[in-house]
């Protein structure tokens, strides 16, 4: 049993029961299942420049990082690309953005994962492409789904970014692949709004049994995407959902790493799942979950406790003032529902 399992034997409150997933490999990186949590960083440098990328990649190496993801936007990142994957000492996650082409490449020179975007990587059969060379070159991959780049029919039935839309196309993604008997995958539903981003993930937590890779898209510079990001991960964690992570910041990826370590050290949560986790479901294969809500949405009033208050000017060893019920005070009748 693990010093965590211990620790919540002794003090329950403390005890994480993390969902159970399947397990997937990044490279050498186990994802999901009962490994750890793992950590990810991007780097920022030009990744045609094949010395600067390898030279953030040791930096990132030397802060712990357990992934590091590399942006391939054309063809002549793909072509520095298997310079850098040769040199690297974990694995790299291609992030091939816009062309499926360059899926295709990263896969040959050498990506352990390729990131891709159902909204903007193109129709069905670029995907199938993209599957076929994930298959080929023992790649995983990543279905990363984004608030600000979702599919214009899903724009179009739901009226804006909302968890439902965000998790029908992750739903409808898995499926492309799991139809092609490709299984190795995780998913992401990353938005820049906590409450979107924390709601998409606990509904498709749900529905599919894959491993999530949690984050907060563009949280902001240090300090504030720290902590947007920690409130964001932090409850899904602390939910026991996610099975790597990504802090993403506005700042040096080092920091990045650093926020992430943080994090999990904060809930005592990278010792991988509890052993007393229940099985999950398998894969779901038809639409998103009926249930909706919208209390994930930015200006949903968020229930505050009622307390007591005291008027600065009552007695405090007054009895009968510190009995007084606060809905008693005209003041009180006054006051706003607490909304954020």
């Amino acid at each position: 049993m693990s010093d965590h399992s211990e620790l919540g034997h002794v003090r329950p409150w403390r005890h994480i029961e993390r969902r159970k997933s399947r397990q997937i490999m990044v490279g050498s990186v186990p994802v999901g299942g009962d490994a750890p949590i793992s950590v990810q960083s991007m780097t920022n440098t030009p990744t045609s420049d094949a010395n600067a990328t390898i030279g953030q990649i040791r930096q990132l190496e030397e802060a712990g990082a357990d992934i590091v993801r590399v942006s391939c936007p054309d063809e002549d990142s793909t072509a520095a690309f298997r310079t850098v994957a040769r040199e690297a000492r974990v694995p790299l996650v291609a992030d091939i953005h816009f062309h499926y082409k360059r899926g295709i490449e990263a896969a040959e020179a050498g990506a352990a994962c390729l990131r891709i975007n159902p909204g903007n990587i193109g129709n069905a059969s670029r995907v199938r492409d993209v599957i076929q060379a994930a298959k080929d070159h023992g790649c995983s991959m990543r279905i990363g789904v984004n608030a600000g780049s979702l599919e214009r029919e899903l724009l179009e039935k739901y009226g804006e970014p909302c968890p439902d839309a965000m998790v029908e196309s992750a739903l409808s993604h898995a499926r492309i692949l799991q139809d092609h008997d490709f299984h190795e995958f995780k998913i992401s539903v990353k938005a820049s709004d906590p409450f979107l981003t924390v709601a998409a993930y606990q509904q498709l937590a749900e529905v599919i049994d894959c491993p999530l890779h949690l984050g907060v898209t563009e949280a902001g510079p240090l300090r504030t995407g720290t902590i947007k990001s920690a409130i964001g991960m932090g409850n899904m964690l602390w939910a026991g959902i996610g099975d790597t992570i990504r802090v993403s910041l506005a700042a040096d990826p080092v920091e990045e790493i650093k926020v992430g370590f943080d994090i999990l050290k904060s809930l005592a949560c990278a010792t991988g799942a509890s052993t007393s986790s229940p099985a999950r479901p398998a894969p779901v294969r038809g639409s998103t979950s009926s249930r909706r809500s919208a209390s994930w949405k930015s200006g949903w009033p968020i229930s505050r406790r009622r307390c007591r208050c005291r008027s600065s000017a009552a007695s405090s060893t007054d009895p009968a003032r510190r009995s007084t019920p606060t809905s008693a005070s005209p003041a009180a009748a006054r006051a706003p529902a607490w909304s954020i």
